[in-house]
């Protein structure tokens, strides 16, 4: 599109075409973007946040629990307080701690008050808990009579490369949206003019109007909003689904592209545990990932050769983080229960570990995890997988150790085979307190690495503060990781 200049005496045509990147913008509005409208399922009055989360099937009468403007709580469409909420869900449920209840809170509520109900939830026995996700908002909403989406917009976050090219990105939520029951005129609206109105830069972005910055996406079919053609920056730059356009070359600096900083070779006896003298048995501080309990399990784990072993009969393996920073290559190491491999000598790790982004590596050897992490160092971030002193796969990030400059495509390949070698490994997997922890290859465990709530007891990579790094973020209090 055309962006005409004016001034206030000679208003002309630009010599050039001058436009910004439709998706990025929208990408940077509508990560913080969270929705306006009640999903009035029950008639509690409350603004829900967007979600791009598949939907969780739902019973036929669901328990939904409500943390209202004011903090209040509401259990079906009834008031209810913070202390009597194990007894209401136990009535509502019969007593089955099994059935899954559906939170849901007001976009003002702060995320302390949100997982301080989740612990209370957990205290009371109930685990499974399901936030309301995107379709069942459009769902809902339309269900109620809901005709205002001017203030609704639709948010994607933390989506790889190969999910992308699968089923889309920001497309894919209004497709969803749509599927839903939204109008297709109004599903666009709320990934175009919404956010731009939100964030006031209706000015610049959001529509195509004359001194207006856009990209222009044609649809073949907006039923089904197929893409024929994107432009941007005054050409073509894709064609039904393809990439056409130019790919710029960027000389990334080496502050960018030599982030793994370990001066070393890690060996075997960085990963060891060692064992008090004397002791057959030691008893060690366990996690599991996306463990957000108040304490962490402890567990009766065997001794051999001096060191405290790994125990696949209670499906307990060992979990490391490696400061990938300093120079140092400190590792902090520690028992970790439901995944990592079951397979003999064998390892997996990444250099993407929320939010630090040191590297974390879980495996049945001590030497399969050295292995990995100095493959991991060799390449400069990324994935690598290990079985008998072989490396069966590995995935490049060249830039800053979380992201390539390589093509979609070639990084889905590299993907593809990392997910096909690690069919050939046995997983181990226990349930967690999220729901998104698939069996088979941890590839959430680039998740599992976080500091905030609703985490407590995490393992970070050691230091001064932290000795063994393995520490309560909530509270700063330390612990011996076997004793």
């Amino acid at each position: 599109m055309v962006r005409i200049r004016h001034t206030d005496e000679n208003p002309h045509e630009a010599s050039e075409i001058n436009v910004t990147p439709f998706i990025d913008v929208m990408l940077v509005l509508l990560v913080i973007f969270m929705v306006t409208a009640p999903l009035t399922t029950v008639n509690v009055p409350v603004d829900l946040p967007s979600s791009a989360e598949k939907p969780t099937p739902r019973p036929d009468d669901p328990v939904f629990l409500t943390v209202k403007a004011d903090h209040g709580l509401a259990l079906g469409e009834d008031d209810i307080s913070m202390d009597g909420l194990a007894g209401a869900l136990d009535g509502a449920t019969k007593g089955n701690k099994d059935e899954r209840i559906f939170l849901r809170a007001d976009k003002t509520v702060d995320y302390g008050t949100l997982m301080g109900v989740m612990d209370k939830l957990r205290a009371a026995g109930y685990l499974k808990v399901a936030l309301v996700t995107l379709p069942e908002l459009v769902r809902g909403m339309l269900d109620a009579g809901f005709e205002d989406f001017s203030q609704i917009a639709l948010t994607t976050d933390d989506r790889s490369a190969s999910d992308t090219l699968r089923m889309g990105a920001t497309d894919y939520n209004v497709r969803r949206a749509m599927e839903a029951g939204l109008p297709p005129e109004i599903a666009i609206q709320c990934v175009t003019i919404n956010p731009a109105r939100h964030m006031r830069l209706t000015p610049w972005v959001g529509s195509l109007a004359p001194g207006r910055f856009a990209d222009v996406v044609l649809l073949s079919d907006v039923a089904a909003l197929d893409i024929a053609e994107v432009w941007a920056d005054g050409q073509c730059v894709a064609q039904n689904g393809r990439y056409i356009a130019p790919v710029p070359a960027i000389a990334w600096p080496a502050w960018a592209s030599q982030t793994i900083n370990i001066t070393r070779e890690l060996v075997a006896e960085d990963f060891a545990i060692p064992a008090d003298p004397g002791r057959q048995t030691m008893q060690a501080a366990v996690l599991r990932p996306f463990h957000w309990a108040d304490d962490f399990l402890v567990e009766t784990l065997p001794v051999q050769d001096g060191q405290v072993q790994r125990d696949t009969s209670q499906c307990i393996t060992k979990f490391a983080v490696v400061d990938r920073y300093s120079g140092q290559g400190r590792v902090g190491r520690m028992f970790w229960r439901g995944c990592g491999p079951s397979t003999p000598d064998t390892a997996v790790g990444c250099s993407v570990a929320h939010d630090q982004h040191n590297i974390w590596v879980v495996g049945s050897s001590d030497a399969a995890m050295a292995q990995v992490v100095n493959q991991i160092r060799r390449q400069q971030g990324g994935w690598a997988l290990v079985r008998d002193n072989t490396v069966l796969a590995t995935v490049r990030y060249e830039v800053g150790g979380l992201m390539t400059a390589r093509p979609a495509e070639a990084l889905d390949a590299d993907m593809q085979e990392l997910y096909a070698q690690a069919r050939t490994i046995e997983w181990m997997h226990e349930p967690t307190y999220s729901k998104n922890w698939p069996e088979g290859f941890p590839e959430r465990l680039c998740f599992a690495t976080l500091t905030c709530s609703p985490w407590r007891w995490v393992l970070v990579a050691p230091n001064p503060s932290v000795p063994e790094g393995f520490v309560n973020v909530q509270t700063g209090q330390t612990h011996p990781i076997v004793w």
